[in-house]
C-alpha cells in the first residue's frame, strides 16, 4: 500500500506541476548558488512532507477509530469503492458538492499567508512554503486521504501520506529547476492515466478488504488466523 501511495505521488505530480506549478516557479530560490538553492528546495519539499504526515496522522487516527469496532475489512473495500465512485463521478457534479467550500476561510488565510512568504526570502521562509503548500485543497490528496483511513492505523497513515508526498518530489523538483518543462500535450496525455491507477488502488482497497488468503496483498483476518490456531491446538 505504501508503494501505491508513492506510484500515485508520482503520477499525480503530472497535476500537481499544473496546479502548485506556480508556486514553484515562484519559489524565491538562490540561483547565483548551486548549494543553498538545493537546501531551499529541500526545505521546501520537507515543509510539504510535514504537512502531508501531520494529515495522514489526523485521517490515520479517525481510521484506528474504526477500527478499533471491527470494521477496518468494511473500511477497506468502503475506501476502494469510494475512490472509484469519486473517479466515476463527472467532474461537474464533483465541483457542485465541493468538500472543501465549508472551509474557503481557512483556506482563505492559508493562501495569504502563502502569499506572505513568497514575498520573504528568509532561511524559514521555504519550509513554510511547503507546509502551507501541503494543506491546499487538491483532488489527488483527498484520495490519499481515503488511503490514510483506510490503513486503520495512526501511524500508517501518516506514512501513506508522507510517501505519496515522496512521491511527488521528483517532478516538482524539476519544476523549480526547469520550469514549465512539459507542454500541455504531453500533461494532457498523462493525466489521463492517473484516474486509472486511482481505480487500479481502489480495486486493491477491495482486495485488500475481503480477506482472501493472498500474503501481502489480502491477508486474512486476524481473527480468523488466530481461530485457526486455535482449533489446531
Amino acid at each position: 500500500m505504501l508503494i501505491s501511495a508513492f506510484i500515485l505521488g508520482l503520477l499525480g505530480s503530472f497535476h500537481c506541476v499544473g496546479m502548485c506549478g506556480p508556486i514553484a516557479f515562484m519559489l524565491p530560490v538562490n540561483k547565483s548558488n548551486t548549494i543553498q538553492k538545493f537546501f531551499q528546495v529541500f526545505l521546501y519539499h520537507f515543509g510539504r512532507l510535514l504537512s502531508y504526515s501531520i494529515i495522514g496522522l489526523f485521517f490515520g487516527i479517525i481510521g484506528k477509530s474504526l477500527n478499533l469496532f471491527g470494521l477496518q475489512q468494511k473500511l477497506s473495500i468502503g475506501v476502494g469503492v469510494l475512490m472509484i465512485v469519486v473517479i466515476l463521478i463527472p467532474y461537474q457534479i464533483f465541483s457542485k458538492y465541493n468538500f472543501s467550500k465549508p472551509i474557503y476561510k481557512i483556506i482563505s488565510k492559508v493562501k495569504n499567508a502563502l502569499g506572505a512568504a513568497l514575498k520573504k526570502k528568509t532561511p524559514d521562509t521555504f519550509l513554510s512554503i511547503g507546509f502551507l503548500n501541503g494543506f491546499l485543497p487538491c483532488g489527488l490528496v483527498y484520495m490519499a486521504v481515503f488511503g490514510a483511513i483506510a490503513s486503520g492505523h495512526i501511524l500508517k497513515g501518516s506514512l501513506y501520506m508522507t510517501f505519496f508526498g515522496l512521491g511527488t518530489i521528483p517532478l516538482m523538483t524539476m519544476a523549480v529547476y526547469a520550469g514549465n518543462f512539459l507542454n500541455r500535450k504531453a500533461r494532457q496525455h498523462i493525466q489521463k492515466m492517473i484516474p486509472v491507477f486511482v481505480v487500479i488502488i481502489g480495486l486493491l482497497f477491495i482486495i485488500r478488504g475481503l480477506g482472501l488468503g493472498i500474503p501481502y496483498l489480502s491477508p486474512k483476518p486476524v481473527t480468523e488466523i488466530v481461530s485457526a490456531n486455535f482449533e489446531c491446538h
